[in-house]
């Protein structure tokens, strides 16, 4: 289900009526007489609501003699929420450029030459830059303090801070005595 669909479902949902002719659908499947007599609504009320639902994909309609029937379509409620919030969003392409973009203006605010000029208060910003760092490792290969120190050290003179963050942010592991490049999933 998109991202629209679901929308247009979810406000269609967030009506009495509607929910109360889902609810009689469910059932069985009805004409829009039968519906207006059971919900004490008139047709031309039913049949407004019937359309909205039609084109939100939760009832469909077909002819049976004289009659539109109306049926409930069970596999759109078989969708759920997580389904519809694990698709892929159509800002998704959008948010990683606003992401990247950001990150890169982090990038030269802190860094001149390939040094840090000073590590940043904000979590979010030193994030960032440790990732940043984190590129000068490599995966799987095991380190010694001395050469992580050494490796920190080439972008900023206090490199026990920075050691320690990157530790405390899960970019390195630390285990007797030996560091390892972590997540490197975060690694752009």
């Amino acid at each position: 289900m998109t991202e629209e669909k679901a929308i247009q479902l979810f406000k269609c949902l967030a009506d009495k009526s509607r929910l109360q002719i889902l609810k009689s659908l469910v059932t069985e499947d009805m004409y829009v007489e039968r519906l207006a007599e059971r919900l004490s609504l008139t047709p031309p009320t039913i049949s407004f609501h019937l359309k909205k639902l039609e084109d939100a994909g939760a009832v469909e309609s077909y002819r049976d003699q004289y009659y539109r029937m109306y049926r409930l379509k069970k596999e759109i409620f078989m969708t759920t929420i997580l389904d519809i919030i694990r698709e892929e969003s159509g800002e998704a392409l959008l948010q990683k450029q606003r992401e990247e973009a950001y990150r890169q203006k982090v990038i030269d605010a802190l860094f001149e030459y390939g040094k840090l000029k000073s590590i940043p208060a904000q979590r979010k910003k030193e994030r960032i830059v440790l990732e940043e760092i984190a590129a000068a490792f490599e995966a799987g290969k095991d380190y010694t303090e001395k050469e992580v120190n050494l490796l920190i050290a080439d972008y900023h003179d206090d490199f026990c801070t920075l050691r320690r963050d990157m530790i405390g942010e899960g970019i390195l592991e630390r285990q007797n005595g030996i560091y390892r490049l972590r997540n490197c999933s975060s690694q752009t």
